[in-house]
């Protein structure tokens, strides 16, 4: 087993990059390009493993590498900082083989002495894993994504083989584990880098100047302003180098704006059009053809829009009534009016239907005042006033949280529910949301991995009620099949619980659905290489102008 899986990844990169060694280069010749892309808000800080939105995971991208990388566009991975790895026939011991000659960022705060080794991976996992461990001790701070999945419950310990040879070792099976170490959360840091800022007694700069092995360097960033990227000459990875010498996000919050930009040619990649501009786009580029200086490919969005009821405060720990409040919602108003034709209404699943063991026999509530009503009138619930949430950022799942929230809070009036509508800044906002500061909150959420359990673990799970479950909702009965179906490799099984988890959840209801999003991603026709990602993220890895 473990021969034939290691076999699998290499040929996996043979046929990706067409060698099974990458030997790093002495230098890259980077092209004299400045490619701009129009992005949608600041970055909450750049230590991955602290992080749990796009708006944060774009920039690291760019800086980054983990073990394991996505595909680029799609869902499978590929091998990245470990060359290969082996499983053990229980699945419990995971032994990395690594990359050698990787080098980290010069910068003007940091100049590495050596080359990535085991003593990075060791050091970045057991950070997010051990309060104790003295870089963790000396920066206190929390790791969402890292617990949310239960990986600090499942990795008993880590160990160094050699230089080169590092070996994770579950406590129990946890299946999407490889899928998991892809994501942005696992991004790799220099111990080197950790231990000079732990001696300068300023272990906080790991999150505001970051080091790491991508294919850009950081250079400096200008909150609501700027983040500044140079091309890395020294980059690893000859399948998909640098291809632009410097690379800037103008963070543009002004989704109108954004565009004006793009057709000016001040950024040549645009994030999230609204709705209303997309057919008037899609119209203007067939007018053009050929003479089109812009492009917008699309593809169906992995994500999901939703309404979090906070579970922990009265009266939305009755299921009665979030029932209410949910049947109350006019959905398909709100689809038209919020998403227009760059939406598909949610069936009432907390997953989108190309997730696999997505549950299509789930179905919405109907939408019903007048039910609505009288369940809060049974429950004897009345004059009921709450805070909604309004997202102040477009994001994949919802174009226009603004609007969003004006039309529910219109549609609970009418049952008699007073709804105050409630924003911060986007970085606040999650960090007061996951502090359950929030009654009802417009929320959503991407596919990180394509797995079930980074839908039903992280956003409804037990362990994730400090994290991205906003709902707070902790429910054994659910908790105990999601935790059984992360322990099993048997896809039909897994399915199997996952459909029960979602016949819970529909019964439950922690959260209203409400609809899913097509990805729109306006761009210059002359930008080369992008990938639409499936997780809704943009990566400038192996793009170019032309």
């Amino acid at each position: 087993m473990k021969q034939t899986h290691t076999l699998r990844l290499l040929l996996a990169a043979t046929l990706f990059a067409g060698a099974a060694v990458i030997r790093p280069a002495a230098a890259i010749e980077i092209p004299n390009k400045t490619l701009v892309y129009c992005s949608e808000g600041s970055p909450a800080g750049f230590d991955p493993g602290q992080l749990t939105t796009g708006t944060d995971f774009d920039p690291a991208d760019a800086i980054y590498n983990r073990l394991i990388a996505f595909k680029p566009g799609e869902t499978g991975v590929m091998p990245s900082l470990a060359e290969s790895w082996d499983i053990s026939p229980d699945n419990k011991i995971y032994t990395f083989h690594l990359r050698k000659g990787v080098k980290f960022h010069t910068t003007e705060y940091f100049k590495p002495t050596r080359d990535f080794n085991a003593e990075d991976v060791k050091f970045t996992f057991e950070r997010m894993g051990d309060r104790d461990m003295p870089f963790r001790k000396a920066y206190p701070t929390e790791f969402p994504y890292f617990v949310d999945m239960g990986l600090q419950a499942d990795i008993d310990h880590i160990e160094v083989v050699d230089p080169y040879t590092v070996r994770f070792v579950l406590k129990k099976v946890d299946a999407p584990f490889i899928q998991n170490l892809a994501m942005p959360f696992a991004s790799i840091l220099s111990k080197e880098y950790a231990d000079k800022l732990l001696a300068a007694n300023n272990p906080r700069d790991i999150a505001l100047k970051p080091v790491g092995t991508g294919p850009f360097i950081f250079r400096s960033y200008t909150k609501d302003a700027t983040l500044r990227f140079d091309g890395n000459k020294e980059y690893w990875d000859t399948r998909l180098p640098p291809k632009v010498s410097k690379l800037i996000f103008a963070i543009t919050t002004d989704a109108n704006v954004r565009i004006q930009k793009l057709k000016r040619n001040e950024c040549q990649v645009a994030t999230y059009p609204r709705p209303a501009d997309v057919d008037a786009l899609k119209a203007e580029i067939a007018a053009q053809g050929k003479a089109s200086k812009l492009k917008m490919p699309d593809q169906v969005g992995f994500n999901l829009g939703y309404v979090a009821y906070n579970v922990q405060k009265k009266p939305l720990d009755r299921v009665e009534v979030r029932q209410a409040l949910d049947m109350a919602i006019n959905k398909k108003a709100i689809l038209q009016s919020v998403y227009g034709s760059a939406g598909q209404l949610s069936n009432g699943a907390p997953m989108p239907p190309t997730q696999w063991s997505y549950d299509k026999n789930i179905k919405s509530a109907s939408y019903d005042p007048e039910k609505a009503r009288a369940l809060l009138e049974k429950a004897g619930v009345k004059n009921m006033e709450i805070t909604l949430w309004a997202m102040p950022v477009q994001r994949p799942y919802n174009p226009n949280g603004k609007l969003m929230a004006e039309m529910i809070q219109a549609d609970w009036a009418k049952i008699g529910v007073k709804a105050n509508i409630v924003t911060y800044e986007w970085g606040e906002y999650i960090k007061r949301a996951k502090a359950g500061e929030h009654d009802a909150l417009l929320i959503g959420w991407t596919g990180d991995n394509g797995d079930p359990d980074n839908w039903l673990g992280v956003l409804l799970g037990c362990d994730s009620v400090n994290g991205n479950n906003f709902s707070k909702w902790c429910y054994k009965p659910f908790d105990d099949l999601i935790k059984q179906a992360r322990q099993t490799t048997d896809v039909a099984l897994r399915t199997k619980l996952y459909t029960q988890a979602q016949e819970i959840f529909a019964k439950q209801l922690p959260f209203s659905p409400i609809a899913h999003s097509t990805q729109y991603k306006p761009m210059a026709t002359n930008v080369k290489g992008f990938k639409l990602s499936p997780f809704g993220r943009n990566s400038f890895i192996g793009v170019s102008l032309e």
